[in-house]
């Protein structure tokens, strides 16, 4: 019952709990949940279940347990993030007064449904990719990137930068507006930073060749095509690991995994999941 064990990577920014906590101030207002103050009596308990109405992968557990925290409720968790569902499964059974029930069931099935939605479509693409790993971006609602990259994982997705600061990533901008090379930019990294992954951005062949002569870690070879894609691994031959990006569709990525890349990095993860369809059936308890 109750915790979930791990909760998602903390960064800077609001915590777990306090971004539950603006959750439920935004949907809480300046006067509370008026209309269960009005029509439930303070002690009457019920039990609620977190059922799904889709197939899918579930993720979520953590916020729903910091709503359960905050509002007096206790969980029995059926099963963990990462966990497969299918229409009608009771992902969960939470316990407590009515009221908070009726508080919190928004905020939780807004949490756990947006999270499952991520994490299944992840689970998609992961199966169409094979080998191939599946990154995630930071292409991530603002406040929520820590949540949402922890769906991914739980969809069998590899997170990719948390942020700025755990990866140096040169793009054409950074040499454009520092007026320097590329090797010079991957040299002053190496010197400031040399216990951090080194990637190149590539738009084209030159661009891989010139990432290889830098002796990146990593190329990212950006809006390819698969041909392009193809001659670029066979140009690396291992020496650097490949990352194609741009206009990645779940319909493309069998052919784009087997062109030899390491990895493929697909912003709809997180920018384009559809929530996953999540009930809240109130039974009031003896």
């Amino acid at each position: 019952m109750g915790s979930c064990g791990a909760r998602p990577h903390a960064r800077a920014g609001l915590s777990l709990d306090a971004l539950v906590a603006a959750a439920l101030a935004e949907d809480l207002g300046e006067g509370g949940d008026i209309t269960s103050e009005v029509v439930l009596s303070a002690d009457l308990y019920a039990t609620a279940q977190l059922r799904s109405r889709q197939d899918g992968v579930f993720a979520g557990r953590a916020p729903a347990d910091s709503v359960c925290s905050t509002l007096g409720l206790v969980a029995d968790w059926h099963l963990d993030d990462g966990g497969l569902v299918r229409a009608g499964t009771v992902v969960a059974e939470i316990s407590g007064p009515a009221r908070g029930l009726l508080t919190g069931e928004r905020t939780i099935l807004n949490f756990a449904g947006r999270l499952s939605g991520i994490a299944s479509l992840t689970a998609r693409f992961v199966e169409a990719a094979g080998d191939v790993a599946i990154l995630d971006t930071r292409k991530t609602t603002p406040g929520w990137r820590a949540l949402e990259k922890a769906a991914v994982a739980a969809g069998g997705g590899t997170n990719h930068r948390m942020g700025l600061d755990d990866r140096v990533l040169v793009k054409d901008n950074h040499l454009a507006l520092a007026g320097a090379s590329l090797a010079d930019a991957v040299s002053a990294a190496r010197d400031r930073y040399p216990d951090v992954l080194v990637q190149v951005e590539a738009d084209d062949l030159a661009g891989v060749e010139a990432g290889l002569q830098v002796e990146a870690d990593w190329i990212l070879l950006d809006n390819m095509d698969n041909a392009q894609l193809r001659e670029a691994a066979r140009l690396v031959d291992g020496a650097a690991k490949l990352e194609a990006s741009g206009n990645m569709t779940l319909e493309r990525i069998p052919d784009v995994a087997a062109t030899g890349v390491d990895a493929i990095s697909v912003g709809a993860l997180t920018h384009s999941a559809i929530s996953l369809d999540l009930g809240f059936d109130i039974d009031a308890a003896a």
